[in-house]
């Protein structure tokens, strides 16, 4: 049976060795490539049998657990395995929280990568040895933003990011090919959908998912 397989990674490189890994696991596998949270949505809208996604935490259009909390909104059927530099013990545990299901530090050696690729597609959650006894003494600190945030459409999503770096309603139109009153529809439906009131507290609220590294690494 033939595997899909989508990379959601902004470094090209990486890309290119997670792709040798995805090869070595499954070779018969169809990789579809992606630098950006926006390609990713279009990817899983083309690709909507595909078997898992390889996400990186750190890519244009996501706020650290962003893109994760997305996806598995949308799409719950389909698996994500966070692919990170990141690898901080409270990272992997709010990975895990979130519903990814696996965490590959982006430091592994390939085997490593291979091997925790087939682990997943035959449904195990995959975490680097010895780190799942460790994750349950670390304190869980997901909240609950995160079901609000699961619940935005596509567009809403894109809308929110986009908020999240400033941009005014008619930038947003523009990108988004369409009239302000429908960006203002959008950022209304935001609005109520995160329990805030203004962009402020919407870019506030999404804040709650970045990526907090000082705290316990995988080494430490």
């Amino acid at each position: 049976m033939s595997h899909q397989i989508i990379i959601a990674d902004d470094h090209p490189l990486f890309r290119a060795a997670l792709r040798q890994a995805v090869s070595q696991a499954v070779p018969e596998a169809d990789v579809v490539e992606v630098d950006s949270i926006k390609a990713l949505q279009a990817a899983v809208d083309l690709h909507p049998g595909a078997d898992l996604v390889l996400l990186d935490l750190n890519m244009p259009g996501a706020h650290g657990f962003s893109g994760l909390v997305f996806m598995r909104g949308q799409y719950p059927g389909l698996p994500v395995v966070v692919v990170s530099g990141a690898e901080e013990l409270q990272v992997m545990r709010r990975a895990i929280d979130y519903g990814a299901s696996g965490f590959i530090p982006k430091s592994a050696p390939l085997p490593t990568i291979t091997q925790a690729i087939r682990d997943v597609l035959q449904g195990d959650v995959w975490l680097p040895e010895g780190v799942a006894e460790r994750l349950e003494r670390v304190q869980s600190d997901v909240t609950d933003i995160s079901d609000r945030l699961a619940s935005l459409t596509p567009q809403q999503f894109r809308v929110l990011g986009m908020l999240a770096e400033g941009l005014l309603n008619k930038q947003i139109a523009y990108d988004l090919e369409v009239s302000e009153a429908t960006v203002k529809a959008h950022i209304t439906a935001v609005f109520r959908k995160l329990g805030v009131r203004n962009r402020t507290q919407a870019v506030i609220a999404i804040q709650q998912l970045e990526i907090d590294t000082s705290q316990t690494s995988l080494s430490g």
